[in-house]
């Protein structure tokens, strides 16, 4: 089947801009981008695309989608005291609560333009379930490209971490449902819908030999590695009273500086460590929004993506991020760099197409999939956002990649995920947002209101 989308702004991120021009898609591959109006196809599908801005879609970085049923609590805490606020809230998740939560949370990804998005699951209560089997099939049921992290906590309050005991699991265990998660799911080929992780909680959660092994395993099984790293002040004084080193130092000691690994955060990391994330190719998953939220700081993304270390984007969990949305990081990323930098001067902080690079090629490069996702090119797969920017909030800003930037999140004509639309005039193409909505108040409920 051949989609051609025509008549629209076209930022292909890795080229040239098209201020009018089209799009040729041919299964689940684009075959053809340009200025101008396409060639005529027999037999093709046509989709008039005036007023509309097309950008490959978004790229989710980190996420914790169990905490869309948690969302709005602890409101005034950073992060440790969050974290203690919750953590015997979501010792409670089993099956249904995490399905519940991770559908409402990748309909509004897709809602709001994300086409690939991974997510970081590390609680995994006695008899709560399959959780990593919970929110695969919500990534299905919404027809996003997805890469689960099957995470980990093994250090619990008994042994100087963070967690209760209750949340965390043994070190053979966890390595067991790491290999079984690799071997049930992972598909490496080259248009996979579905890849896995292996990804330790932090470094307050889980003890150096968890690393280390986790570590192993992944690179045995040609897998990625995900972690938090250097997210807070807090976690800084933990490292240097249990390592004698920093964060930075600290992963660097167990091999997860490297090229396979990329690491949520990265707010507080000294002119040293950003040397050697550019120098091992490491990536940063940044999250201004869950940063802004819980007073964590304001990383130093520009000085990142100087050195040519890999930077990309995530909404962060839920609880940490009531919005989830992913189009509103582009904005706070920029804006979030300007505060950090003092100026708006683009030597040293992000502009609009920084911003909008961070959201597509910069996460297909800390999933590895820069070769096939994340621009648009003749060759890649089909996964493009096409974006309304003729209605209230944008049609006076000349400039399209500004008005999606700087202005209010912009609804979608089309959202497309291997040439298959997931979204289309601002509305799910495979899930009822109804029911989302309401299985996930149910999640909520069942989880709070428990004695």
């Amino acid at each position: 089947m051949t989609l051609i989308i025509e008549n629209c702004a076209i930022a292909t991120v890795s080229g040239p801009e098209h201020a009018s021009g089209h799009l040729v898609i041919e299964g689940e591959y684009l075959t053809a981008v340009g200025a101008g109006p396409a060639p005529r196809h027999d037999n093709a599908s046509y989709v008039d695309a005036s007023g509309c801005l097309a950008t490959p879609g978004l790229v989710n970085t980190h996420h914790h989608l169990y905490q869309w049923a948690t969302r709005g609590l602890a409101q005034d805490e950073t992060l440790f005291g969050w974290l203690k606020a919750l953590y015997p809230i979501w010792a409670r998740i089993d099956y249904e609560t995490v399905h519940a939560a991770a559908a409402a949370g990748l309909g509004w990804l897709a809602r709001t333009g994300c086409t690939t998005s991974s997510d970081h699951h590390y609680v995994f209560p006695r008899d709560g379930g399959d959780l990593l089997a919970a929110e695969i099939e919500a990534a299905r049921a919404i027809g996003l490209r997805f890469h689960p992290t099957r995470g980990s906590m093994d250090r619990g309050v008994s042994d100087g971490g963070l967690p209760p005991d209750s949340v965390v699991e043994d070190l053979d265990t966890i390595l067991s449902a790491c290999a079984d998660a690799i071997a049930k799911y992972h598909d490496p080929a080259p248009n996979s819908m579905l890849r896995i992780g292996i990804a330790p909680c932090s470094p307050f959660s889980v003890s150096s030999r968890l690393m280390t092994e986790s570590a192993a395993l992944a690179r045995q099984h040609r897998v990625r590695l995900h972690t938090h790293l250097a997210e807070t002040l807090d976690e800084e004084e933990f490292c240097l009273a249990t390592h004698g080193c920093t964060p930075a130092e600290y992963a660097d000691s167990l091999g997860w500086l490297a090229d396979d690994v990329w690491m949520a955060h990265g707010v507080h990391l000294s002119e040293s460590a950003i040397k050697r994330f550019a120098e091992t190719g490491t990536g940063t998953a940044h999250c201004p929004s869950s940063n802004a939220r819980l007073g964590a700081g304001l990383a130093p993304v520009k000085a990142l993506l100087r050195s040519g270390a890999p930077v990309g984007l995530g909404v962060d969990g839920a609880a940490s991020q009531e919005s989830g949305m992913m189009v509103e990081e582009l904005r706070q990323a920029m804006y979030a760099s300007r505060l950090r930098a003092g100026t708006s001067d683009p030597a040293v902080s992000l502009n609009a197409r920084d911003a909008l690079y961070l959201g597509t090629m910069g996460g297909a490069r800390n999933l590895g999939r820069q070769d096939e996702i994340g621009s648009l090119e003749p060759g890649k797969l089909a996964d493009i956002a096409l974006w309304r920017l003729d209605g209230l909030g944008h049609a006076d800003i000349a400039d399209p990649v500004a008005a999606l930037v700087f202005g209010p999140p912009a609804p979608l004509k089309l959202l497309l995920v291997g040439g298959r639309p997931v979204v289309a005039d601002d509305a799910l193409s495979n899930a009822d947002e109804r029911a989302l909505a309401s299985a996930a108040r149910a999640a909520n409920r069942k989880l709070t209101e428990a004695t």
